[in-house]
């Protein structure tokens, strides 16, 4: 005897529900929570033991100024008082702007020629056994090694701070570009040639989109060394500019002005930081992707 199936019961389950279960939504909501929180926290907790510090009395407030002394400093850098204008003349942000301006240009320069030397010495190999080891060389050399060279041959206006910054952040994307150019797939390279792309085409549409995320990351660990060069590119005629400003300060023990300083150079790392992060992901979004 054959059996039909029952009308009551469909012939397939019905698709499960994909609404999100509460508890997935609610971890949602903590992960979120906890990269804003966490952050907040951490500068809470790092305040509140630096004041425990500076009232423990076991340094001098010269050595360890409190944070209401250092913001008493941010408050007399940034605005007039007892008729001076910020620090040496020039506001807070004015000294930020400055030196801003000099790593904008000198990490400019490195970059842009680190890109072109890493694109060359990736699909040439002579050229990067010939500057190679010149690169490497000059990644090794602490900015303070070859600043008073600067000096003596450009004078102490803009050239040498700029060279130096550029200088600087040369290296970190040569050395990351020619990676990963050296790294491109050799079967995606001769595909493009079967299809009768030129040499031209190839670097353009198979060899810079490999090599991109490598060398975006390159430009960000350049423009961190550009930074970590500022106060030295600056030790010499440096005011107005926010290096200058944190070595003229330190000249007079004048610890709260010298962490404003500092404070100010790493809260505006941070924020370019954050914005070459976006813009890596908005220029090559299949990174980690894939």
């Amino acid at each position: 005897m054959s059996t039909t199936p029952s009308l009551d019961k469909p012939a397939h389950p019905a698709p499960a529900d994909e609404t999100p279960e509460p508890q997935t939504q609610v971890r949602g909501l903590w992960v979120r929570a906890s990269h804003v929180a966490l952050p907040f926290g951490s500068l809470l907790l790092f305040l509140v033991l630096w004041q425990a510090l500076a009232a423990s009395g076991t340094w001098s407030e010269t050595l360890v100024p409190p944070p209401a002394k250092v913001w008493d400093a941010f408050i007399d850098v940034s605005t007039t008082h007892d008729g001076v204008r910020g620090y040496n003349g020039t506001f807070l942000i004015e000294h930020l702007g400055i030196s801003l301006r000099r790593i904008a240009i000198g990490a400019g320069i490195g970059i842009a020629l680190g890109v072109l030397f890493g694109l060359l010495m990736g699909t040439v190999g002579w050229l990067r056994s010939l500057f190679e080891p010149w690169i490497t060389f000059l990644r090794t050399l602490p900015p303070l090694a070859y600043f008073s060279l600067l000096i003596i041959w450009l004078g102490i206006n803009e050239e040498p701070k700029v060279t130096l910054l550029a200088v600087a952040a040369f290296p970190p994307v040569a050395v990351s570009t020619t990676t990963a150019v050296s790294a491109v797939s050799k079967s995606l390279v001769e595909a493009a040639r079967a299809l009768g792309a030129s040499r031209w085409d190839v670097v353009r549409d198979v060899v810079v989109p490999s090599a991109l995320p490598e060398t975006l990351t390159g430009i960000r660990l350049a423009v961190g060394v550009a930074y970590s060069s500022l106060v030295a590119a600056e030790l010499v005629n440096g005011l107005p500019g926010i290096g200058g400003m944190v070595k003229d300060a330190a000249n007079y023990n004048n610890t709260p002005v010298v962490l404003v300083g500092i404070i100010a150079i790493g809260v505006s790392g941070l924020i370019i930081d954050g914005l070459l992060l976006r813009l890596e992901r908005a220029v090559v979004p299949w990174r980690g992707r894939t």
